[in-house]
């Protein structure tokens, strides 16, 4: 008996690594992102860039700029791939949906947004600053972007922004700070300065997400900035799950209309 016991243990614990080999060999690897980097008087920013199948110079592409959370910040230039890097490796996506997409990685003790977090308060309590200097990482992601942008095979009408938590915030301020370059935005669990969005409320197209039960960003915060773009004249879609805590970004990113919708707007 105990040696069926044994074999039965050692049978699912095969099973069990094989499955997960499988599933690792199924997923495309995330090292199709080359390591680059963006030097500024002395600032770097890391990045990494996925360009589309058989990428060619003459040919133009759609960007799409993926902006991580707090807890992905560092120089390693890996971490910021956690989360929505597997979206656009799908095989699915690539061959459909080419586009160049950049992730960079904001280093630790910045933050995409200029703001002033109370982290004695539950939710986190948040004072945007959006008419001082922007941050070291926001300043440097934007004349990555500007770099970015002028190359000849960028379509300048198709440059998207997408974000979660901290880089919900971030492309809230982006698109502010930079409302000609994006043709559309999707902030996740993020939040931002509700007098902000009339640079941009009537010409950059929204899809925002949270989760109703955030106890870290408070959804309200999406739901002010939804509140007012539509009082400045715009129509966001917004998305608020029931069920979701912070993460919500996980359901977000399985929406399997997120890219379509992304890619269908132009400038």
């Amino acid at each position: 008996m105990k040696h069926q016991f044994l074999i039965l243990v050692f049978s699912v614990v095969a099973f069990c690594s094989c499955a997960v080999k499988a599933q690792q060999k199924a997923e495309p690897s995330k090292d199709l992102f080359s390591y680059e980097h963006h030097i500024v008087n002395g600032d770097t920013l890391n990045y990494r860039m996925l360009l589309p199948k058989n990428f060619d110079e003459s040919k133009t592409y759609p960007v799409v700029l993926m902006l991580h959370g707090a807890g992905e910040r560092g120089n390693d230039n890996k971490k910021q791939l956690a989360h929505g890097s597997q979206l656009f490796l799908k095989e699915k996506n690539r061959d459909s949906l080419p586009a160049i997409v950049i992730f960079p990685q904001c280093p630790s003790g910045d933050y995409w947004s200029k703001l002033e977090a109370d982290r004695s308060t539950k939710p986190i309590t948040f004072n945007y600053k959006y008419k001082d200097a922007p941050t070291t990482a926001m300043a440097l992601m934007m004349d990555l972007m500007d770099e970015i942008v002028a190359q000849p095979y960028v379509k300048t009408d198709q440059v998207y922004a997408m974000g979660l938590s901290m880089g919900g915030m971030g492309t809230f301020e982006i698109i502010y700070r930079k409302p000609e370059m994006f043709a559309a935005a999707i902030p996740i669990c993020g939040g931002g300065d509700p007098e902000s969005v009339t640079a941009y409320a009537q010409t950059i197209p929204l899809w925002i997400f949270h989760g109703a039960k955030d106890d870290v960003v408070d959804p309200k915060l999406s739901l002010n900035m939804a509140s007012a773009i539509i009082s400045a004249g715009g129509f966001p879609k917004l998305t608020l799950y029931d069920f979701a805590n912070h993460n919500s970004w996980d359901p977000a990113f399985a929406e399997p209309e997120l890219l379509n919708w992304l890619f269908s707007k132009t400038k």
